[in-house]
């Protein structure tokens, strides 16, 4: 096997740093820990959000969250776990942070926007030699996969927005 390179081991830094700290977000957010509400608080406050039943919601974007997050982070499924991120994100801008403007400090959309980048950046780039991806054609990342995570996400998102 050859040597590994740091681009290879930057690849894994991020996916691991972002994935898993977006998996714990979720795990906030279905099972209260790590600080979180739990689930029934969540659910009361997706249904202020206007989304109904907002227990189903809130399992929905936990979910997304957990599975996005521990797919990114073990780079398994890169493309659908990127939509997934991407997907909740938007779900975010637009119910939660969009009003506020950009910046994090006035509740804005920076850190959503940032989110979303780095889940379609790591799929365009590809999940790298050390992620369970590397047996897949998108093991290398490419326009398609990119536009399957941006595209599968932005969908997921304007279905949940509509409903």
């Amino acid at each position: 096997m050859p040597r590994l390179s740091a681009a290879e081991c930057g690849l894994l830094l991020i996916r691991l740093t972002f994935g898993l700290l977006l998996a714990g977000h979720g795990a906030q957010k279905l099972f209260g820990i790590f600080g979180g509400p739990g689930l029934a608080a969540t659910g009361r406050s997706f249904d202020t959000l206007g989304y109904h039943p907002g227990k189903v919601f809130a399992v929905i974007g936990g979910l997304s969250e957990l599975g996005g997050g521990l797919g990114l982070a073990v780079g398994l499924l890169t493309p659908l776990a990127a939509a997934a991120v991407i997907g909740v994100m938007i779900n975010a801008m637009v119910t939660v942070s969009g009003a506020h403007g950009l910046w994090i400090q006035n509740s804005g959309v920076e850190y959503s926007v940032s989110i979303c980048i780095v889940a379609l950046a790591l799929t365009a780039i590809g999940p790298g030699r050390l992620s369970l991806d590397r047996f897949f054609p998108w093991r290398s990342g490419g326009w398609f996969p990119a536009a399957v995570a941006l595209g599968a996400g932005g969908i997921g998102a304007a279905i949940a927005l509509s409903i």
